[in-house]
Parts: C-alpha cells; structure tokens; sequence
C-alpha cells in the first residue's frame, strides 16, 4: 500500500474502521469535529452505522449499549465533551465492556478554547468518573503512530474488557502527514464475547450487564477481579520510546506533539555538545516507570515538559523515586512551547541553576 496524506482526524476515523470499528456515537465539539464528520460517511460504506447524539451524555451511553451487545464500538470528543461522559465511563468500565475513546484535548478548565493543550492527563489517567476503575490511555506522536495504535485499540480493548481512551490534541487532529492504514496484526486469540446481551433464542439463559452490586462482599469481589485485570495490563501492556537516556546529564520527559518539539530541543542541545535524553510515554496508563531506570545514576536531573501547568510530573516524580530531581517547564491556555525555551531550561540543570 502507498502512504495517503491525511488529516488527523480523518485518520482517526479510517483507523477506526481498520480496526473493526462499525459504530460510532457522538456530539460535535472542536477540535475533533472531522471525526464524526468522516466517519458519518465511512461507517454506512463498510456496513456500519453512525449517530449524531442529542448530547455527549447520550452518546456514551449508546456506547454502552452498542458495547454491551458485543459491537466494536467507539465515540470521540474534546476536553469539555470527554468530561460530561465521565459518568457513563465509569460505567462502562464498571460493567467491563469493551470500547474505544478519543479526546482531542483543548484547553480548559470548563469551556477554556480550542487550541491544543494536554491539560486532561490527570482525567484520562485518573478517571474523570467514581470508583476504582482504570482505562488504557494511548498518546501518540505522530499520525502513522496514531493510525496503528486506533487499528490496535479495539482488539485490546476487546481482550482486556476494559475502555481504552486515545489522547491526542489539537494538533494531533488538525496537522497532516502522510500515512499508511494497514490491517492490523492478530496479537490475541479474543474469546468468544459470550457475556454479551445478543439474544437467548430460548437456548441459554439471558444475559445481564451491570455495574450495580449493592451486597459489599460481591462488589468488592467484583473490583479485586478488575484489579487482576489491571495489574496484567501493566504488565503486558507498557509502551515508550527511550531517545540516548543511557548517557544523558538531563533526561527530558514528554508526550504527544509536546515530544516532537522536545526532541527538536534535545538535538539543538546536541549540536552544542550537551548529553541530553528522552523518555516518550507512548501509554500514559500503565506508566512507562521501567524506562526510568535507564538513567545513569549521576544524571543532574529531569525535565517534565507539558502542555499543562504540570500533570504528568507527579508521574515523573513516582518513577524517578527520589533518585534524580524533577523539574517541570509549561505552557497552558493552548500555548505551545518553543524548542528554544525548552533548551535553556535544559542549560540550567546542567549549570546547576535550577
């Protein structure tokens, strides 16, 4: 196959479709509305259906149900749009159905603007809505990154009954590249989905999907199996790149569009003579924490970088585990930082200035 030049969005959408997705629910909402858009289109050509929710609240709980009759589902929306579905996330998880999400995040809080930003990570890796429950958060780079990762998710998401969440940005959904959609590898042998609710044709008893366990004892029972779940999922399911992090006198943390920017920085760095690595959350849940120990012991310290008043540090800080300093350099509102102020932030720890 040759590479097509596409818009991120779009690529999302065709990604989706590769992967085995058929039913999409969802609101419009910038900067993601190409989603929707294009999918409104693709999905009635390969059989599958489309709908245009009267909220976003609706559309996650057709997400439950699509789910629920064992659909490879999918919805996407951005920051605001994720925040009014947290509910039915929580729920879906609960249930342990699988699903796949996007959020093209933008700025915030409450309506904030349209421009990119990653000021959602502690939503997406926290969990937006109640109870102890996780979802597999991707954050891709790139749009080939992005299209092989969606062509992925729903297979993952269908093994592990858990959602899986895809955290792009602005960017991420309005540059273009070129890219290559290609099917997706078989990885699993899936299991037959025979929890879900497809109909008894009087041969079986019917099933029922819930989230409510009002004896303690079974809910408890119920979240130590999620658990099991997730504690695999950490184990099996970790992805980062790790850019000359053996070597380096300053490690720089990032992820999403604000690594590719990153990297720019590292390599001016280089061209100076500075020792300067990277470590990329690819999966922002589970944590990448086993990169870290890549680091010499004698690096002066890491440098988080976001797109945020600072998040993903308290994750920085847990996998650093008191070895290094951690230090943190942002812009928010839909600022983007310049390769150029990122490098004088390096220059510091090296100088001791920090």
């Amino acid at each position: 196959m040759t590479k097509k030049l596409m818009k991120g969005n779009e690529v999302i959408g065709e990604a989706a479709i590769n992967g085995g997705c058929r039913y999409f629910f969802g609101y419009p909402i910038t900067p993601q509305n190409e989603v929707p858009e294009y999918l409104s289109k693709r999905l009635p050509e390969v059989g599958g259906m489309f709908v245009q929710a009267e909220s976003e609240i609706a559309a996650i709980n057709m997400v439950y149900g699509a789910a629920g009759s064992g659909a490879r589902a999918m919805t996407s929306s951005s920051s605001p749009g994720i925040a009014l579905k947290q509910e039915g996330i929580s729920y879906i998880a609960g249930a342990m159905l699988p699903c796949v999400i996007v959020n093209m995040v933008r700025g915030g809080p409450g309506l904030g603007g349209i421009q990119p930003s990653q000021c959602d990570y502690f939503q997406a890796t926290r969990g937006g809505g109640n109870g102890d429950y996780r979802l597999i958060v991707y954050a891709p780079n790139n749009l080939q990154e992005t299209a092989d990762i969606m062509s992925e998710a729903f297979e993952t998401s269908d093994y592990y009954r858990v959602p899986v969440m895809i955290l792009g940005d602005g960017m991420i959904g309005q540059m273009m590249e070129p890219v290559e959609i290609t099917p997706p590898k078989k990885k699993r042998n899936l299991p037959a989905k025979d929890w879900a609710t497809t109909g008894t044709d009087g041969k079986r008893k019917p099933n029922i999907i819930n989230s409510l366990y009002l004896n303690p004892a079974q809910l408890e029972e119920h979240n130590l199996k999620l658990e099991k779940i997730y504690e695999d999922i950490k184990a099996n399911e970790v992805r980062y790149e790790a850019y000359n992090v053996e070597d380096a006198d300053v490690v720089c943390v990032a992820y999403g569009t604000t690594s590719r920017i990153v990297k720019s920085a590292i390599m001016e760095c280089e061209e100076e003579g500075l020792k300067v690595g990277l470590i990329r959350p690819i999966t922002l849940w589970p944590y990448p924490d086993e990169a870290f120990d890549k680091i010499k012991k004698d690096c002066k310290g890491l440098l988080c970088v976001e797109m945020s008043l600072g998040q993903m540090i308290d994750d920085v800080k847990i996998a650093a585990n008191g070895r290094w300093k951690s230090y943190f350099y942002g812009r928010t509102g839909g600022m983007i930082p310049e390769p150029e102020d990122i490098k004088n932030e390096i220059k510091k720890i090296i100088r001791g200035e920090k």
